[in-house]
């Protein structure tokens, strides 16, 4: 205030034009974060425009609770498989070498494209040193999200994610359209429920083989089936979870699995099916739509684009595809 009034009238000019400024930005307020680019662009997700970690959908962060995903690959390959290696670092900076097993595993790798292709679920091993890796490569050129879903040792779980290249001629492949069949190795898949925003609700799948339900579905992480959705645009995920276990005298070995679904949005997804049959694990592949807008799904079957392998001898030496 002395100042103010040693200066005079260049005091009163400077506040009024403070005043002014304020008036202008009540007026105006700050512009909302842009929205992420769809499949492509790694633009700004809501994550790195500091949305707070409350209001996030698992997958969207690097870094969580103090634990972070640290990526020692610059890129994936698409040709012969080539080590991929990363360390999850704790809040004291260490890479975490202690963690609870969830679903017979200690680490769920998530590998998709941007435009949500050339899905991949696979298990990395874990070195003493904390570091994780496994042979892998990508079916094709473009921007990938890697998530890591995993529970450190005396914490709640997480899933970490982040973007990863693989060199070479990018090709987009649209989303497919919705369908409420998908083929994948001869067996046929069907869908029945809706994803409501918000809200729990039950999706369950169905498998057949040759027009016949197929009745001894093996096991496979400890289920019958699992299930990842994640939405069109940001690739938000979810690991969804089914209803039973093998064993537990209520739980049949098919032809149904239900899951308990709840995204946190209206829009699209895609969903993935990992299940277990002669041996070898398979994945069909959905597209759905949650909300008001979501339109009536077609039944022709949709070809899930999905490759077999033989069920895992030992953890991280299997190499697939799938959860």
């Amino acid at each position: 205030m002395n100042t103010a009034i040693k200066l005079g009238g260049f005091g009163i000019g400077l506040a009024a034009v403070f005043t002014a400024a304020l008036g202008l930005g009540s007026l105006f307020p700050a512009s909302a974060p842009a929205t992420p680019a769809a499949h492509g662009g790694h633009t700004g997700t809501p994550a790195e425009q500091n949305t707070p970690a409350a209001a996030l959908p698992a997958g969207l962060q690097i870094s969580q609770d103090g634990y972070r995903l640290t990526l020692l690959n610059g890129s994936l390959s698409t040709g012969t498989p080539q080590p991929f290696r990363f360390q999850i670092t704790g809040p004291d900076s260490r890479p975490v070498t202690a963690y609870t097993t969830s679903h017979d595993k200690d680490l769920h790798l998530i590998v998709v494209r941007r435009d949500l292709s050339g899905f991949q679920h696979v298990h990395p091993e874990l070195g003493r040193d904390g570091t994780w890796s496994i042979p892998l490569a990508v079916p094709a050129a473009g921007q990938y999200r890697v998530f890591a879903d995993f529970q450190p040792a005396g914490n709640d779980g997480l899933t970490l994610g982040a973007d990863v290249p693989a060199v070479g001629d990018y090709r987009p492949t649209p989303l497919p359209a919705t369908a409420r069949t998908a083929t994948v190795d001869g067996y046929t898949v069907t869908l029945t429920g809706d994803l409501a925003p918000g809200a729990s609700s039950t999706v369950t799948l169905s498998v057949s083989k040759d027009g016949r339900p197929v009745t001894d579905l093996q096991p496979y992480l400890g289920a019958y089936g699992h299930l990842v959705a994640l939405r069109d645009g940001d690739l938000a995920y979810l690991h969804v979870h089914p209803d039973g276990t093998p064993g537990d005298g209520r739980t049949t070995a098919g032809p149904a699995i239900a899951f308990h679904a709840e995204v946190p949005s209206a829009g699209a997804y895609r969903l993935y099916l990992d299940f277990q049959h002669g041996g070898k694990v398979r994945t069909a592949e959905f597209t759905a739509v949650a909300g008001s807008t979501a339109a009536p799904m077609s039944g022709t079957p949709a070809t899930a684009a999905a490759s077999t392998t033989p069920s895992p001898a030992r953890h991280g030496a299997d190499g697939h595809t799938h959860d």
